[in-house]
């Protein structure tokens, strides 16, 4: 498995830098001797890692101070190990020639940069073994290990770095140095099985047997990668701290070794970063699909009951119904305006990693575009529009439907009590037997009840009026009222069609009646129309009544104080009409009469009018009470208009003044993106630290719609105007949030400066004359020529497809500093990641799944496993997948 962390980035030395590098890494000691332990080590060593070089030529030394002294073998190994050629070297057997040899290898070793401190030839000649030690590590550090350059360190820290990184995920294993670290043996072999672990079971090996790890190591090295034992691990264990120099040198070859598994390191790095991108882009359009899903099911199912005008038969379904609008305003649609707001702001996010990535812009299922919910979402509230207007005037019409249904009964109570008998009565014979005095009384009570009966006409017209009102209405129970009123009707026509047959049979015998009680008469014909005006007068102060506001309930008590203003001279017509009767009665003992009976015209006596008189005089303060019940109901209505006016009249200026602020916000350059970013987030949450002002005001709002206020003078402000103005103000300040994150990350992304940044935001409001943040295509254009650009029109053509790839003619910030630094962004590229995969597949135009399992981490892995199709080539074999269809798809359209 190759190390997903490790940097591919390598360092170029100068002579002058490898010169320093050397004196700090040529730390042998030139003036004490070795210590033993350490110097055996390094004889061991270094003399195998010569011969693993001198091999190529066909030889070998066995005494490292002896077989180099005569510079001969010396001069091979630098051939070998650096491919190039030395001086011919003299062949003599003298000191002289054998010094002059070995200054030739020295020459050699000093053009590469290297500095040897207190190395001379003869000393080399004279078979010094610790110079001799000494100059072969020099060589070991020049050619071995100081390219090795890891995240530009220097070569000790590059190698230890590698090797940390290598076995970092390696139970037991803990690389600090090059010493005490390698003791234990796991660290070699978990180097081996990294790279190669069909080679290493890495499970079975113990700490505590460090003999066996070092052998084990060390034995699978020679055999399969072709690195010769250079230590025995008795070496390694039996000292106290290994010799740094000799592991150093060990552990150079096996990162040669593997050196080509680098070149796949890198590759696969480039691929795993290629992939993430593409695994978070497609998280993102799964969420983003599902979110606009769930909106535009949640819009779908919301509509049809937004458009239902069905109206309910009962006042509480209809409170109910408005109740249930109540909750969908306050507590149902204000998360779906977050989720509507949320999901824009994803898909302006995702669009900008898109862009930062290289990758074609996501185009969401069909049905799913942004578009799409902005329209589903105007359908919603162009359905929602005017439901609550629909539901507050059916209330309203079941409302005065109750009233005038109870006003009917009333009234139909009142006529069908008052006509019982009345048939009855006008079809007897009573006058076909009665003397002239009856059938003369009899007349004037006949009179007196068409009296009675022209005064009952009003009431019959008004309940039809009533009647046909309710049916005007779509009042439910219509047939029941109907019938009723159909009934009293017909009664009505019967009483009269009577009425005129009886008045016919007593005029035909009125001629022969000659005397008549005119105080009777008198009293019939004024005690008619004063006991209809108390029934009328009952009936009015017990008549119900519907007001909405002030003015119409002091109506109604102006007309009751001049209703009671009249009660004094009914009074005395009360009074004059009973005096009447106790006229007939004085006469009649003055006379000495003795009286048959009732008033012969009339059935109204006068122990009914006092009766009726003092329930008058009982239901005028019932009135005065109901009237002010209802006058203190009308000013706490009042009292709610006032107090939701205030709160509204205050809350209305401030979402105005607060979404003008965030325009000014959103175009000003107060600050780095950061600060801008922290103020309207601390503005932001001012914003909704204002909540509770809302829900008061909701609150509010209930308790006029429950007391069935329907205007209110005291405010232009609505509930609806203050929802829809709190809403856009939440919508606003999270776009404006979300354009500067998506700035910071493009600044980020694309490595634009903040001064950059700033001297763009500077320009484009110089040219944003109108300060709303966009601009159209002849101010774009101005902008673009104030920085330099030469425009043709095919240019600036090529440019606004870039800039406005949708053609809405206008220009935003984001855009504008998108193409101000996409020409300069180092992106990867297809071509790039088909290069990766090539290394990953050894060349191979195709790759196996083993490979990619091998290369990449696991979900990576199956990720492209599960995405590349079969590979179809001339070279091809069972298994091999087709890399190079996969890179390209990875850059243009794809169905990913």
């Amino acid at each position: 498995m190759v190390d997903y962390h490790a940097s591919n980035n390598q360092s170029l030395y100068s002579a002058g830098e490898q010169q320093i590098y050397m004196e700090q890494e040529n730390d042998w000691d030139r003036d004490l001797l070795l210590d033993p332990a350490w110097e055996k080590q390094q004889r061991k060593t270094f003399t195998a890692w010569c011969n693993s070089h001198l091999r190529k030529a066909g030889t070998q030394i066995e005494n490292i101070e002896e077989d180099f002294r005569d510079g001969l073998k010396l001069m091979l190994l630098l051939e070998v190990i650096s491919g190039e050629r030395l001086p011919k070297p003299e062949r003599g057997k003298m000191r002289v020639h054998k010094i002059n040899n070995v200054n030739k290898a020295l020459d050699f070793i000093a053009s590469k940069g290297v500095k040897l401190v207190s190395i001379g030839a003869e000393e080399i000649v004279d078979g010094n073994a610790k110079m001799t030690l000494g100059m072969i590590w020099t060589i070991i550090l020049r050619f071995a290990i100081q390219d090795i350059s890891v995240e530009e360190t220097s070569a000790k820290e590059g190698l230890l770095l590698w090797c940390q990184r290598k076995t970092a995920p390696y139970k037991n294993v803990n690389v600090q140095n090059f010493h005490i670290s390698w003791k234990d043996g796991l660290a070699f072999n978990a180097l081996i099985h990294r790279h190669r672990p069909e080679l290493i079971d890495y499970d079975k090996l113990r700490k505590d047997d460090p003999v066996t790890n070092l052998n084990n190591a060390f034995e699978v090295a020679e055999r399969y990668l072709d690195i010769p034992k250079m230590l025995d691990a008795e070496d390694i264990v039996n000292t106290a701290r290994p010799d740094e120099k000799a592991i150093m040198t060990y552990v150079s070859s096996f990162y040669h070794a593997f050196s080509g598994a680098q070149k796949a390191e890198t590759a696969a790095n480039r691929i795993c970063k290629v992939l993430a991108v593409n695994q978070e882009n497609e998280h993102l359009m799964e969420d983003y699909e599902k979110l606009a899903s769930d909106l535009l099911e949640w819009i779908r199912r919301t509509i049809p009951w937004l458009e239902n005008r069905a109206p309910e038969k009962t006042m509480t379904e209809m409170q109910q119904k408005l109740e249930d609008f109540r909750d969908y305003r306050r507590v149902h649609k204000p998360p779906k305006v977050q989720e509507k707001c949320q999901l824009e702001i994803n898909f302006n996010t995702l669009q900008t990693k898109l862009r930062l990535s290289n990758r074609p812009a996501f185009m969401p299922s069909e049905g799913r575009m942004v578009s799409d919910i902005n329209g589903a979402w105007h359908k919603l509230e162009g359905a929602e529009k005017g439901y609550e207007e629909w539901l507050l005037n059916e209330i309203r019409r079941l409302e005065r439907l109750d009233h005038l249904a109870e006003k009917f009964r009333q009234k139909a109570a009142i006529h069908e009590s008052w006509t019982d008998g009345k048939e009855t009565m006008l079809k007897q014979k009573d006058y076909e037997t009665a003397t002239l005095s009856e059938i003369k009384a009899l007349l004037k009570k006949h009179e007196a009840f068409e009296s009675d009966l022209a005064a009952h006409q009003d009431r019959v017209e008004q309940i039809a009026a009533i009647a046909q009102e309710l049916n005007e209405l779509d009042y439910y129970d219509s047939p029941s009222v109907n019938a009723r009123c159909q009934k009293i009707c017909e009664q009505w026509d019967a009483l009269g069609s009577l009425t005129q047959n009886r008045r016919e049979s007593l005029e035909r015998t009125e001629k022969q009646l000659e005397s008549i009680d005119e105080l009777y008469l008198e009293y019939a014909k004024r005690a008619a129309p004063f006991n209809n005006w108390m029934e009328g007068a009952m009936e009015d102060l017990q008549d119900m009544f519907i007001v909405h506001n002030i003015e119409e309930i002091q109506g109604l008590l102006t007309a009751h104080d001049q209703f009671k203003s009249t009660l004094p001279e009914a009074n005395k017509e009360r009074e004059s009409i009973q005096a009447i009767q106790a006229e007939v009665q004085k006469i009649a003992q003055y006379n000495g009469i003795k009286l048959a009976g009732n008033n012969p015209y009339t059935t109204i006596t006068p122990q009914s009018i006092d009766k009726k008189w003092e329930k008058v005089q009982q239901l005028v303060p019932q009135r005065d009470q109901a009237l002010q019940e209802e006058l203190a109901r009308q000013q706490s209505n009042d009292h709610l208009r006032r107090q939701f006016a205030n709160q509204a009249n205050m809350i209305g200026p401030w979402i105005q003044n607060k979404m003008e602020e965030i325009g000014r916000i959103s175009i000003e350059m107060n600050g780095t993106l950061e600060d801008q970013l922290t103020h309207l987030r601390q503005y932001e949450q001012s914003i909704i630290e204002y909540k509770p002002n809302i829900d008061q005001l909701e609150g509010d709002h209930q308790l006029i719609q429950e007391a069935l206020i329907f205007d209110n003078k005291y405010t232009a402000y609505t509930m609806e105007h203050l929802r829809v103005g709190w809403e856009q103000l939440l919508t606003t300040i999270a776009r404006t949030i979300n354009e500067i994150e998506n700035q910071i990350l493009t600044r980020d992304a694309k490595g634009i400066s903040q001064e950059q940044l700033h001297e763009y935001r500077t320009s484009f409001n110089h040219f944003d004359k109108k300060r709303t943040g966009i601009m159209d295509s002849d101010d774009f254009r101005a902008l673009l020529i104030s920085t330099g650009n030469t425009l043709g029109d095919a240019e600036f053509a090529r440019i606004m497809g870039i800039v406005d790839p949708n053609n809405s003619g206008a220009v935003t910030f984001q855009a504008f500093i998108d193409y101000m630094s996409r020409e300069t962004t180092d992106t990867d590229t297809a071509d790039q990641v088909i290069a990766s995969f090539k290394i990953l597949a050894g060349d191979k135009n195709f790759i196996t799944a083993e490979e990619l399992r091998r290369e990449l981490p696991p979900d990576q892995a199956e990720y492209c496993i599960a995405r590349m199709a079969p590979y179809t080539g001339p070279d091809a074999k069972p298994g091999a997948l087709d890399y190079m269809s996969f890179s390209t798809a990875l850059y243009g359209e794809s169905d990913l």
